[in-house]
């Protein structure tokens, strides 16, 4: 159990919650939305993550003793503490399967319960859900350049702090095949994977000796970095005599790592010497500063590459920092409510929804619709922000990307493991056509709203701002 993780908040959603109580609103209900903006890295799709971890860190959002009076020296009133004492999330949750394919402005998550209990897990849920899944994306990236060859997670030792366990987490669900990092791995189910760093082998003599060293000891999952102090004439040399050695011990060298220079040119001249001396099962691994575009060139350049390390650049998710995930309120005393702005895209859509994902014969993906909950079926999606703009989809293939997760606090939905949800991630990418899938200028996928969405929003809006404000 985490201790203190009522307070891994913002102040601000404190000083509300204690405003609601003191106000009389303790029970009054509320609905919010979890959504985002704009897509990471110019691409064409989101890998939603982070949901598994966010709801068994939420049955642990409360507040000990220590919690209550670090807030009590922070002047909080004593009755409002006395409610924290007792609190727990008693409300309800429906979100898209971890690991679904997402697109902006749909609801991915819904919370329903007290405005108190609403309001007051925001920065958790954000925290959790925006970095996971922008690591997440970045990982599928990386996959989708790398194709059918490996790919580690090698970025523990430049993540953000302990965020790299959750990062590590994402990176495997998004697409690594596995991760160095020990922690994450335990905590996860899963096999940590490692190599041997320059240090190891310039503690010794010379590159040889750490060698045979390194073998005698990992005889079975050798791999050995042959770019100390030169790859082409000492390394690569060095590791074929150490791999003959544990050839004739009845063992293999698993793989080499180049690190440095000239990854294409240089893992040409690794292939070409390892199979002079006959050892063709010898893998070639890469590291240094790599991500997907970086491995694209190395592929397109014919590098016999077996596995990427990608450390860096995946787990600080760059070029972009962050996700732009927003909790926004749609419902508050049953009423539906909405953000109306100046610039159509920071206006919010009211009301209790769900979203439907249309596809065509093959099962392929065509369309996303945001619905209100009644809704059932619909004839037309209609574009969020230019009403000319419409989709028909009555006669499309249908599934609800809504599912209960937790229910009245209790937590519902059945826990997969981390591979579990990395396969849906390949099984959902595999239905996503290959044009939102691109690079360069990705194809923009259909999110639309229905009609009677549409006219709720109208409707909101023009009570507000006067009958001539515009659809």
């Amino acid at each position: 159990m985490e201790s203190n993780l009522g307070l891994f908040t913002d102040k601000y959603e404190l000083t509300m919650a204690q405003a609601y109580f003191k106000g009389g609103r303790s029970q009054s209900k509320a609905v919010f939305d979890y959504f985002f903006r704009n897509l990471p890295f110019q691409n064409g799709f989101l890998v939603f993550a982070g949901l598994q971890d966010f709801l068994l860190l939420l049955q642990d959002f409360t507040f000990n003793e220590q919690a209550i009076d670090f807030l009590h020296h922070d002047h909080f009133d004593p009755d409002f503490l006395e409610y924290l004492k007792s609190f727990r999330f008693k409300g309800t949750i429906h979100a898209m399967r971890e690991g679904e394919i997402v697109f902006p402005y749909e609801p991915l998550l819904r919370v329903e319960g007290t405005l108190i209990e609403t309001q007051i897990i925001e920065t958790l849920l954000l925290n959790i859900l925006n970095f996971e899944s922008l690591i997440a994306t970045k990982a599928a990236r990386v996959r989708l350049a790398a194709g059918n060859r490996a790919v580690s997670d090698f970025g523990l030792r430049r993540a953000h702090g302990m965020g790299g366990i959750h990062a590590s987490r994402a990176a495997i669900i998004g697409g690594c095949d596995s991760t160095s990092n020990v922690l994450t791995a335990f905590r996860y189910g899963l096999n940590p994977v490692g190599t041997i760093a320059h240090s190891f082998i310039q503690s010794f003599p010379d590159e040889i000796s750490a060698f045979r060293e390194y073998a005698r000891f990992n005889p079975d999952t050798c791999f050995l970095l042959v770019d100390t102090y030169d790859t082409l004439n000492s390394g690569i040399p060095n590791a074929i005599t150490v791999a003959k050695e544990l050839e004739r011990d009845g063992h293999r060298l698993v793989g080499i790592r180049i690190d440095s220079g000239d990854l294409a040119y240089l893992s040409k001249k690794a292939r070409r010497m390892l199979d002079e001396a006959g050892l063709h099962y010898v893998k070639i691994s890469v590291s240094n500063q790599l991500d997907e575009r970086v491995i694209k060139s190395l592929i397109e350049q014919g590098a016999p590459i077996d596995l990427f390390g990608v450390g860096t650049r995946l787990i600080t998710g760059q070029p972009d920092s962050a996700l732009d995930g927003v909790y926004k309120l749609s419902v508050a005393d049953g009423q539906p409510r909405m953000k109306i702005s100046d610039s159509l895209s920071k206006t919010t859509l009211p009301g209790l929804k769900k979203v439907f994902r249309y596809s065509n014969g093959d099962g392929g993906f065509l369309a996303d619709a945001i619905v209100l909950d009644d809704e059932r079926e619909i004839e037309y999606i209609y574009h969020p922000f230019e009403k000319e703009k419409h989709f028909r989809v009555a006669d499309l293939k249908k599934e609800s990307l809504f599912e209960k997760v937790v229910d009245r606090g209790e937590l519902i939905m059945q826990l997969r493991s981390v591979p579990e949800i990395a396969a849906f991630v390949r099984e959902r990418l595999n239905l996503l056509p290959p044009e939102h899938k691109r690079f360069e200028y990705p194809h923009i996928y259909k999110v639309g709203v229905s009609k009677k969405l549409r006219l709720l929003r109208d409707e909101i809006v023009r009570n507000h701002l006067g009958e001539d404000a515009e659809e």
